[in-house]
């Protein structure tokens, strides 16, 4: 897959942009609704994408041998999906040519994330419906 082909899969729903919190005995993940500082909370979009890690310097570079081991990847993302060869949903752009078919469809996080400016302590801000 070529770099442009890869970067097509993401479906701009913002969900592996929302901070996640770890049980440190369990090692589950556990979902919020806190946004990263990159992202545009309308649009779903990284602010400054091609530079987000002088921003961010943990921000998570995926590429295909990292999609496995990352657990926390939503059950829709498309990286997950292909890595675990299944389909994309109905609503993915790739499927729909519209960009606003994953919003449209209730799969991203427009209307549901707050910025971190604003959240607290994240542990108040435990949801389940990303995954």
């Amino acid at each position: 897959m070529s770099p442009s082909e890869w970067e097509s899969l993401c479906d701009g729903c913002g969900k592996c942009c929302l901070h996640k919190l770890e049980d440190e005995d369990t090692g589950k993940i556990h979902y919020t609704n806190v946004a990263c500082q990159m992202l545009n909370l309308g649009t779903c979009g990284c602010k400054d994408y091609p530079n987000r890690q002088k921003h961010i310097p943990d921000c998570v570079q995926l590429d295909a041998s990292k999609v496995e081991a990352l657990k926390w990847l939503p059950s829709t993302c498309a990286y997950r999906l292909v890595a675990e060869n299944k389909p994309l949903p109905w609503w993915h752009p790739l499927i729909t040519g519209d960009r606003n078919s994953v919003h449209e469809a209730g799969a991203s996080v427009r209307g549901r994330a707050i910025a971190e400016s604003r959240a607290g302590p994240l542990d108040r801000h435990i949801v389940t419906w990303p995954a």
